[in-house]
């Protein structure tokens, strides 16, 4: 199968949180610097907790990330199937190996048994610890208990003393006392393997050589470890990335706004930006000073050696900064196509409707691509070249509007306007700068005015590109019902 083979292998219990997306990056970015196979495997044993979709979802979100996988679900390959719940009688398999070494045993407990166990343990000020009931049962109790009808789960025996000894790539070395770690179980009364169980035996026979996996799984390593010795079969090397906080350094949910990948797209963020933030939450580049990168940027460069072993922080007006920064890199025409779906969305205009506006449309958005965060707000802001205002702006209202002659300087705009030979951002200009000249005032006095009047905002574009980008028409209509609005007002 190869030599450097790696894998990600995620629970379909939910969508692509961003934290599995940044474990999945530098899965992939390992296994690409390092020439090796990147490989997909879907854990979907805990069938209570699985949701239907949850898998092409999680695809499809790799995918638009541009994280494709070499072998896995869809691409499939020379370890299939890579799908937790057809492979089942593997699991069995090996689970009875370990019980006919005598490493593995039928535990006939019933849960409350094994929650008096744990009660006991917290009145003695212990640690919940399995005692090993079940570890020596005689031929006669096995007998009854199955008479009673019991079911069973299967417990692998743990060494009661010695450490084992984690050499993680990140973390360095990292000791767990063996007495503290009890008989667990491998195979659920179900039938069903267990988490610690499951993927030793998946990586063991997909010959995967590297596991790279979340923080939180540190703990589970030792036991894995000691399955993987029983069996017995070749040891992987370990590396478990750092947590992602919050900005209060609380643990990432949902109160802190959008979490899964999904979510981000449908905001208006770019794959390439997603990608490069997360990147950076626990990586540091050679360059410590370089903070646009792309994927393929980051391939040549990524070592292990520089991932952080402590907790990164997680940033979303960094990443929303990011975002505004591969925006302005676009090219206008590939903007407008990825814009056009939340064009629709906010009810602005329809795909038909904007196929003959094409060229006026990439006008518009260049006058705004500037100053876009995400495609959502880009698209949000964009209301007012659509449909005139339906309201102004209260402070805009109270210093341009609310003065005196401000009505009758709009109002010659509008005959100065009418009177162009041609329409052009240079010409709207011109013809703004002689009036000013004319009345004898600064330009500003018709400029602010004029853009509250266009899209009742006091901010925005340059007024002779929303000009120019409204049309002749439009431009003097809009300025005509902000006059009668004025002289409402005063």
């Amino acid at each position: 199968m190869g030599d450097l083979r790696v894998r990600f292998a995620p629970s379909p219990t939910g969508y692509l949180h961003i934290g599995g997306a940044r474990t999945a990056l530098f899965n992939y970015l390992y296994t690409k610097r390092n020439g090796g196979k990147f490989v997909l495997r879907i854990e979907d044993t805990d069938v209570e907790r699985t949701i239907e979709d949850s898998a092409e979802k999680m695809m499809e979100s790799f995918k638009w990330l541009g994280l494709n996988w070499d072998e896995g679900p869809i691409v499939g390959g020379p370890a299939s199937p890579y799908q937790q719940s057809q492979r089942q009688d593997l699991y069995s398999k090996y689970a009875q190996t370990l019980m006919d070494k005598g490493l593995a045993y039928r535990c006939y407990c019933t849960p409350e048994e094994l929650e008096a166990e744990r009660e006991q343990a917290r009145l003695a000020k212990k640690a919940p610890r399995y005692s090993g009931r079940c570890r020596n049962l005689t031929q006669e109790q096995t007998r009854e208990f199955e008479n009673e009808g019991r079911k069973y789960a299967i417990r692998f025996v743990t060494p009661d003393q010695g450490n084992t000894v984690v050499n993680d790539l990140i973390h360095g070395e990292v000791s767990f006392q063996n007495e503290e770690i009890a008989d667990f179980i491998i195979m659920k009364s179900d039938g069903l393997p267990t988490y610690n169980f499951a993927c030793v035996i998946d990586d063991w026979l997909m010959g995967i050589t590297h596991v790279l996996r979340a923080d939180e799984h540190l703990s589970n390593t030792p036991r894995q470890m000691m399955i993987y010795r029983a069996l017995p079969a070749p040891m992987p090397k370990f590396a478990h990335v750092p947590m992602i906080l919050a900005p209060d350094r609380s643990k990432l949910s949902k109160r802190h706004g959008a979490q899964t990948v999904e979510e981000f797209r449908d905001k208006g963020y770019l794959p390439e930006a997603i990608v490069n933030y997360i990147a950076l939450l626990g990586w540091t580049p050679p360059d410590a000073t370089r903070e646009i990168m792309s994927l393929e940027d980051m391939v040549e460069v990524f070592e292990l050696s520089r991932v952080s072993s402590t907790a990164a922080v997680y940033d979303v007006q960094k990443l929303t900064w990011m975002n505004g920064q591969y925006i302005r890199q676009l090219e206008p025409e590939e903007l407008v196509q990825k814009l056009i779906p939340f064009i629709e969305s906010a009810g602005l205009a329809t795909r038909e409707e904007l196929a003959p506006r094409k060229d006026w449309l990439i006008q518009a958005v260049i006058t705004m691509q500037e100053r876009a965060r995400t495609l959502e707000d880009l698209a949000e802001s964009m209301e007012f070249y659509f449909r005139p205002p339906g309201s102004y702006d209260e402070k805009g209202v109270k210093k341009h509007f609310a003065k005196p002659n401000v009505a009758g300087l709009l109002q010659k705009c509008t005959e100065v306007l009418s009177r162009m030979p041609d329409w052009s951002l240079e010409a709207c200009e011109h013809a703004y700068t002689s009036l000013a000249q004319s009345e004898g005032i600064g330009r500003g006095k018709l400029i602010h005015p004029t853009r509250l009047a266009l899209s009742g905002k006091t901010f925005g574009p340059g007024l002779f590109d929303i000009m120019y980008v409204l049309g002749r028409d439009e431009t003097i209509s809009r300025i005509g019902a902000a006059i009668q609005f004025i002289n409402k007002l005063l």
